[in-house]
């Protein structure tokens, strides 16, 4: 938990959904904020799936979907438990979400792996 007092309640106020989103146990790759880029949340077989249900669902109400990418049978694991409670938290607005599974590239310490995505969006 990240401690308030009010000498930083302007920095609270600009506190970056980054932040937000590395506190709940989740990696989110931000560098590129263009409304047509997909959010990144990448979910290690460490992460709670309560945290990042709730870091997708937000992520989902902004910006109308996100990419969820997991590299190992424990995180895609706990991936696919993240999008099942996202889907509950935000069916009482009205959203049914819907997830597409897919292979993706990527390049850690510069070694090439293979990772799952899911593509999750409101149908």
């Amino acid at each position: 938990m990240i401690p308030f007092d009010e000498t930083c309640a302007n920095e609270q106020k600009e506190f970056s959904k980054k932040g937000l989103i590395h506190q709940l146990g989740v990696d989110a790759d931000l560098a590129n904020q263009e409304d047509n880029v997909m959010e990144v949340l990448k979910v290690s077989a460490k992460s709670n799936p309560n945290s990042v249900a709730g870091a997708l669902a937000g992520v989902i109400r902004e910006r109308g979907g996100a990419e969820v990418q997991a590299i190992g049978a424990g995180a895609i694991n706990q991936a696919v438990k993240a999008v099942a409670i996202a889907r509950g938290f935000v069916a009482p607005s009205g959203l049914d979400l819907v997830c597409i599974p897919a292979f993706v590239d990527v390049t850690i310490d510069g070694e090439e792996r293979t990772a799952i995505k899911f593509i999750v969006q409101p149908r």
